[in-house]
């Protein structure tokens, strides 16, 4: 069964239109509890084989552009951080050996690593500490948790976004506001594709 975990009412429509009679929806609210409350009922109550998300990010590359569509190839909790506990990197959960999160591909979009945190700001640390040190292409408020959830009960975890704000081009929340009505249009296109190219 495909659960899908969406974070806002405004992503959740751009799946609406694609929902099987057997797949099950779960608008979860913004920010990592809610994303893992919700990513573990997905699995609990729904017997999940496959978590979904579907959303609106940040960008940190610099040839992105509001309205560019990513896959998530990999996830990390840019704020969580052990390292003065036991020297892991930034992002490292206790338990694991690498700070990235498992996410399965389609290759219908190109794809990048997101770094989710529980803030929406316009830090320039913040913006090194993704870009350069994790590597990360996109940021978002929920993924991550997802994907840890998804890994630890051996479910795929797959999530597509689509750029509403990119660092260095202006203010994070000018842009998203600006941005916000045209990528929730290409998301929904978008997902169509992405959920044909995932199958089942």
């Amino acid at each position: 069964m495909r659960v899908f975990v969406i974070a806002m009412e405004c992503e959740a429509d751009c799946v609406r239109p694609y929902l099987c009679a057997a797949d099950k929806l779960i608008v979860c609210g913004i920010g990592k509890v809610n994303a893992a409350a919700a990513a573990q009922r997905a699995i609990s109550e729904y017997g999940a084989k496959a978590i979904i998300n579907v959303g609106l990010a940040g960008g940190f590359a610099a040839d992105m552009q509001p309205g560019d569509l990513r896959e998530v190839s990999a996830a990390v909790e840019y704020d969580f951080d052990l390292a003065k506990l036991n020297g892991t990197r930034i992002g490292q959960l206790d338990e694991y050996d690498t700070p990235y999160l498992d996410a399965a591909t389609t290759g219908a979009f190109p794809a990048a690593i997101l770094a989710t945190g529980d803030h929406f700001n316009d830090s320039e640390s913040d913006y090194r500490l993704i870009r350069d040190e994790l590597g990360a292409g996109l940021r978002d408020m929920e993924g991550a948790a997802i994907a840890h959830v998804a890994k630890k009960a051996g479910v795929k975890f797959y999530s597509l976004k689509c750029v509403t704000n990119v660092a260095g081009k202006g203010a994070m929340t000018s842009q998203y506001e600006e941005n916000k009505a045209r990528c929730l249009e290409r998301l929904t296109v978008a997902t169509g594709e992405f959920l044909k190219a995932i199958g089942g």
